[in-house]
Formats: structure tokens, C-alpha cells, sequence
């Protein structure tokens, strides 16, 4: 079955790029545009498609805005994934905070833009070690977390905690896997756990819960 992408940007002329890539691309299927946020969140619920590409600056609604309303909203909720020209560590920590599963310049390349749409609509967070580079420097310019990781996390094992410690640091499944000295299938049930006990939707979520709560620290 093919993805089922919308597409929202409030540039006809990008909208239509994008589409005329997405569409162009076997196993992907355009499901409809929207020029604003708000027209975005309408057409996404009427839709039901498996993915949105979003753009971050749009008139009536942001794409910040328009993600937090999709994601907190009735099922079945899609993946997000950030489109932006604008390279920003405020956008970066806003777009993952209010649920997207990935965030891309809107210069990435072609190839690269339909492989993160495979890999974001398959469950998967996009979170580049340059993206985790920037999530740890929004992190460093905030407060220490109000909250103790021992009332946040209390119902994590321990090694539960240290690799959440390492997915917070930028470290891949494989990395995972040689620095724990653990076999990947084993590395991925510890993240399926950490998924359901944090109730998050993917890495990207979890990167967050782990700086937010202080279990590691960006300095």
C-alpha cells in the first residue's frame, strides 16, 4: 500500500514541487495540499493520510501549531515531518516537542527528502545527529528540569535508563548495540519498552523525556 502523503506550504509554487517529487516516487501518493495550518489540520483529519509534510511559517495557523493540534487530537494521528528554510534551534526543540517525528531544510535533496518520508511514515524519527547537536544547545540555555528523573522515570530498569541516556545522545540502534555490547534485537525491544512505559510515539520523543526529566545533562 502506498503512503499517503499532505503536503502544506504556503507557497503554491513549493507546494506543487513537492508534489510533483512525491508523487514521483513509487510506493508514496500525494492525498492533498493545504496553503495554512488550519487548512492542514482539516484536511489531514478528513484524509486520514499516513504522513505530513509541514512547513513551519504559515499564515493563521504555524506549522508548530498546526503539529501540536494533529498530534494531540483523535486517532488516527499522523506522522509529522518539518519542512523548513529556516535552520533555528527554537524550531527544531518546538517542532519535536509538540510531536513531529522529524525535521528537514527545505534544500535537503531529493533522495533524501523521499527517504525520510519512507522512514518517518514507517515509525521511525528522523533525528539526525546535527538535529540531536541542536537539541542538546537548546537544552544547555535552560533551566534545570523542575522535575527529578527518579519521579519521571521510576518505572524504568536500569538499563532501561542508560539506553535512553545513549538514544538522548545521538546514538543509533547499532551504536546501541556495540557500546552496550547487546544484539540489536535486544536493543530494539529496550526501545519498544521505552516507548510504552514513556508513552512516546518514537526517538525523537524520547531524546526529549530525557532531557527533559534531567537524566542527562547537555553539559
Amino acid at each position: 500500500m502506498s503512503v499517503r502523503v499532505v503536503i502544506a506550504d504556503d507557497q503554491a509554487l513549493v507546494r506543487g514541487s513537492f508534489a510533483m517529487l512525491v508523487d514521483s516516487s513509487p510506493g508514496l501518493e500525494v492525498v492533498g495540499e493545504a496553503e495554512d495550518g488550519v487548512a492542514a489540520v482539516e484536511l489531514a483529519r478528513r484524509e486520514k493520510p499516513d504522513l505530513v509534510l509541514m512547513d513551519v511559517r504559515m499564515p493563521e495557523m504555524d506549522g508548530i501549531e498546526a503539529t501540536r493540534v494533529l498530534c494531540s487530537g483523535p486517532e488516527p494521528v499522523p506522522r509529522v515531518l518539518i519542512l523548513t528554510t529556516f535552520d533555528l534551534d527554537s524550531y527544531v526543540y518546538a517542532a519535536l516537542r509538540a510531536g513531529a517525528s522529524g525535521f528537514l531544510l527545505k534544500d535537503t535533496p531529493p533522495a533524501e527528502l523521499l527517504n525520510a518520508i519512507q522512514v518517518v511514515a514507517s515509525g521511525e524519527a528522523l533525528l539526525a545527529p546535527s538535529v540531536t547537536r541542536r537539541l542538546i544547545s537548546e537544552f544547555a540555555r535552560r533551566p534545570e528540569p523542575a522535575q527529578s528523573p527518579a519521579l519521571e522515570l521510576d518505572g524504568l530498569t536500569e538499563r532501561e535508563r542508560e539506553v535512553l541516556a545513549l538514544i538522548a545522545r545521538g546514538l543509533s540502534n547499532v551504536e546501541l548495540s556495540q557500546n552496550l555490547r547487546l544484539s540489536l534485537a535486544t536493543v530494539k525491544t529496550h526501545i519498544g519498552r521505552l516507548l510504552s512505559k514513556l508513552h512516546a510515539r518514537d526517538r525523537a520523543q524520547l531524546v526529549i523525556v530525557a532531557y527533559e526529566t534531567g537524566l542527562i545533562s547537555p553539559r
